[in-house]
């Protein structure tokens, strides 16, 4: 009997609270979300699986959870708390990514720095709500709707907000879908929704492969701390472009990515424990996050609208909400808003400029915060 009340009090049971159950109900929403709604089924189910394991209790001393030294699990985190995951994660993007669309419409660059106004706006709530500047730089970048950079950037100024900081960003991620079509309608009329933009002109071989070296330097310079995320994003693209490193860029676009996505994203949800996870802080990132994601895409919108009474070839504003980078989320977002007004109107070549430029935009923003309060 002795025995058994032993078990008992280091089991679940005994351990399980009302927070418990709370974040056990968010990871079967994540993976429901993943599964049955296709919203960024890569991550979601990873962070949703991690949710239900950081949330069965335990009694304190079996070291097996992500908070308890050299466990499995505390080991695989240190990816995340240490920042290893975000550039690896960068380096398979960057070997997917077709610059492009955007080297065809440099103009559709500054789609993606307007909608970074979202990072530094929210970056300014945050400190009107309480948190101290690192803490709110942190946050800020929720609005660049980039999971690994804000994972970089609050493992190194809010490692103690890590854990809602990314599961914020990755939640109004994979929710592009629902936040940004209504944004989208609001700000545009039906005319502008109407307009055609033309095919764009090819891209030689040879500014496809100067532009990932020339970028690097560019944007090392204006922003040293975004060298890792950069560095690594913009090699990638030039094992893709080079066309002498296809194995390598291959292996980084595939079974690379996908390793490090799945550890990041299990460790991620497994990070969220009840005790830890609910406060009265994680209510305010979430706020802020959502107030950043809808910022960001609307700044975007307007910008584009804006750059309409300067420009004789104008753009179609719809366009400007993939200015944040949920690369291609919000470029396909895009593409049906423009389709269903216009089903033969083809939006997403465009959309994808400002899409990629927004991933450069919100490292680089990053990289600038980093510098000024890590």
């Amino acid at each position: 009997m002795e025995i058994f009340l032993n078990f008992l009090q280091t089991g679940a049971f005994a351990n399980f609270t009302f927070g418990n159950l709370s974040m056990l109900i968010v990871g079967c929403i994540f993976i429901y979300l993943g599964v049955a709604k296709d919203y960024e089924p890569l991550l979601l189910v990873p962070i949703g699986f991690g949710i239900l394991i950081g949330n069965i209790p335990f009694a304190a001393g079996m070291n097996i959870g992500i908070y308890e030294e050299n466990s499995v699990l505390s080991i695989l985190y240190k990816g995340v708390t240490q920042g290893w995951y975000p550039p690896l994660i960068f380096l398979g993007l960057g070997a997917m990514t077709d610059f492009s669309c955007m080297l065809a419409y440099p103009r559709l660059i500054l789609l993606g720095a307007a909608a970074q106004a979202g990072i530094f706006i929210t970056f300014f709530g945050a400190i009107l709500m309480g948190f101290v500047y690192k803490d709110a730089a942190a946050i800020g970048i929720i609005g660049g709707a980039d999971g690994p950079t804000a994972i970089f950037l609050s493992s190194k100024l809010a490692p103690q907000l890590l854990g809602a900081i990314a599961v914020s960003a990755y939640s109004y991620m994979a929710l592009v879908p629902v936040i940004q079509p209504p944004i989208i309608k609001l700000l545009t009329t039906k005319k502008e929704r109407l307009i055609h933009m033309k095919p764009a002109k090819p891209v030689s071989k040879r500014l496809r492969i100067l532009f990932p070296i020339v970028a690097f330097v560019i944007t090392s310079f204006i922003a040293p701390g975004s060298i890792n995320l950069l560095g690594f994003l913009f090699f990638g693209n030039l094992l893709k472009e080079c066309g002498v490193t296809e194995r390598l860029a291959n292996t980084a676009r595939t079974a690379f990515i996908d390793i490090i996505t799945i550890l990041l994203g299990l460790t991620v949800g497994c990070s969220t424990d009840a005790s830890r996870f609910l406060t009265p802080d994680s209510i305010k990132i979430f706020i802020l996050g959502a107030s950043s994601f809808c910022i960001a895409t609307a700044s975007g919108v307007v910008f584009a609208k804006l750059m309409n009474l300067v420009y004789k070839k104008k753009i179609n504003p719809i366009i400007g909400a993939a200015g944040v980078s949920a690369v291609p989320d919000s470029a396909r977002v895009c593409q049906m808003m423009g389709a269903k007004e216009d089903p033969t109107n083809f939006l997403i070549m465009h959309a994808m400029a400002p899409n990629v430029a927004g991933v450069i935009g919100s490292a680089v923003a990053a990289g600038v915060l980093l510098a000024t309060f890590g």
